[in-house]
């Protein structure tokens, strides 16, 4: 039985496992890159990793339209796009240098609560009072564990929300995106950008003439190429890997199941993120710190149950 005849609860059921899946190999990639945030720059090692993951991508062009699906009408959308998805993922990338894994993750999770905002504004969906109150109580468990204006204040806790942020935006431009350009094409263009401004900020910076910082996020952005070890490489390299067979993975749990159903089980991610910060780095969230994780959680499971409901 194909999977377009099988029955919508056994299409879920497979949906939720392939998203469990993707999810479980990105949050390798996050592991790889907080290992290797304090000897080598960030522009750096996505260099090595978007040119390990263009034959990956081709593959899945070429499986998902071919070619031809690259160059579109869309074509130019898709590369702003990638812009986006760039400042989205660096902010991420940056804020893993210095956080911990768990608190990256999580202020990374207010991606639902702006998508849910801005969908108000350009894709002209109604949210109700419910899912508003919702969303206040969402930004209430991000400013817990960013702290503003407290002693424990650390700005590099604002990075994942501007990736929480920029996030929000590519999704809206992907859900218009969507119903004509393939979802391997949108990969490409946004793997594409990600190599351009590597090498352009390697350009720059790969001398390590800024390299005078000690904050852990700016050393990661400003520090010079280093020779990697054979070991170190790999990590590079197998992050362009995991990132292809994450989207493919991810893809594929949203092609065959509904979104709505599936979604909730991004908050995988911070299970791992738990648990490989503990296991590397001995972190450990501290109570105000599982305050914020859960109210965040809730209000975005929450206003993901009444989306699907609204539906």
């Amino acid at each position: 039985m194909s999977t377009a005849t099988q029955p919508l609860p056994v299409r879920n059921a497979a949906g939720v496992a392939f998203l469990i899946a993707g999810v479980a190999v990105f949050s390798v990639q996050d592991l790889i890159l907080k290992l290797l945030s304090g000897a080598y720059p960030l522009h750096q090692a996505m260099v090595l990793r978007s040119l390990t993951a263009i034959p990956f991508l081709l593959l899945l062009v070429h499986l998902d339209g071919g070619l031809r699906s690259l160059f579109t009408p869309g074509t130019r959308a898709m590369i702003w796009r990638g812009v986006v998805m760039f400042v989205a993922y660096t902010a991420y990338y940056l804020a893993l240098a210095a956080l911990p894994m768990a608190t990256t993750v999580a202020l990374y999770f207010s991606a639902p609560l702006f998508i849910t905002i801005l969908s108000v504004f350009f894709l002209s969906e109604t949210v109700g009072p419910r899912r508003w109150i919702a969303l206040m109580a969402g930004f209430a468990g991000v400013l817990i564990m960013v702290r503003p204006g407290g002693d424990l204040f650390e700005w590099a806790a604002l990075l994942p929300v501007l990736s929480g942020f920029a996030y929000a935006i590519s999704m809206i431009a992907a859900r218009r995106l969507g119903s004509t350009e393939s979802a391997a094409a949108l990969a490409f263009w946004g793997n594409a950008v990600f190599l351009a401004a590597a090498l352009a900020m390697s350009a720059i910076l790969g001398t390590g003439a800024f390299a005078s910082e000690t904050h852990p996020s700016l050393a990661f952005l400003l520090r010079g190429w280093v020779m990697p070890t054979g070991f170190d490489l790999m990590l590079m390299m197998a992050c362009g890997v995991i990132a292809a067979a994450g989207l493919t993975l991810l893809t594929q749990a949203y092609r065959i199941g509904e979104a709505s159903v599936v979604t909730p089980f991004e908050y995988t991610g911070l299970l791992w993120s738990v648990i490989y910060g503990w296991a590397f780095w001995q972190q450990w969230p501290t109570m105000p710190d599982w305050a914020g994780i859960a109210i965040i959680i809730g209000a975005g499971l929450y206003i993901l149950w009444r989306e699907r409901s609204a539906s």
